[in-house]
């Protein structure tokens, strides 16, 4: 369904087991960041009400997943790290199209936000079937249905508001600059390293 090129090496989720606190802090962080990309697209994209009712809805989903993340620390007995840089999103941002006209930089906005969710979506199946812990497989089996619902939503915005963007096109230009990514990804303790 998300169409990812390359899957995570599954020996991802051994990273991620020895380092409970390093991987949840992370994703906690990862929810804050999700809620203010919904936020800057409201602010940039305003006259599209449908749209910008949809990242309201977000905004308050992402920061509910935030707090979901923060009591898994709690209840661990552990808390909240620092944020690090997430050089996945970096090299995503580095490929979007910079400059153009609206329609695309609407587009490309829409389809960066899909791959993220998509892979996110994907590292939260991964987790939600080989984690030892079966709380946090539980966890994050809910967590990944949700994913697969925002994912699907940024991509049909995409596709509703592309009048002159073939975004099936660009979507597979996506997935297969982020499948080169992924020789680099799936060694840290982090949602997308």
């Amino acid at each position: 369904m998300l169409g990812l090129q390359l899957p995570t090496d599954p020996r991802w989720v051994n990273i991620v087991e020895k380092n409970i606190e390093e991987v949840l802090t992370d994703h906690a962080y990862c929810e804050q960041k999700a809620a203010s990309n919904a936020i800057s697209i409201i602010v940039k994209f305003p006259e599209y009400t449908d749209v910008v009712e949809a990242m309201g809805e977000l905004v308050k989903e992402e920061m509910e997943h935030f707090q979901m993340v923060h009591r898994e620390l709690q209840k661990r007995g552990l808390t909240l790290g620092r944020e690090k840089r997430d050089e996945y999103i970096h090299d995503l941002l580095a490929y979007i199209r910079k400059g153009g006209n609206y329609e695309q930089q609407f587009v490309e906005r829409m389809l960066f936000a899909a791959m993220v969710e998509a892979r996110s979506c994907e590292r939260f199946r991964l987790l939600s079937e080989e984690l030892e812990d079966p709380e946090l497989r539980v966890f994050y089996r809910e967590l990944m249905e949700s994913e697969a619902r925002h994912y699907t939503m940024f991509l049909n915005f995409a596709k509703k508001y592309a009048a002159t963007i073939n975004v099936d096109k660009r979507w597979k230009e996506f997935l297969s600059f982020e499948a080169s990514l992924m020789d680099k990804y799936g060694k840290e303790a982090t949602m997308h390293g």
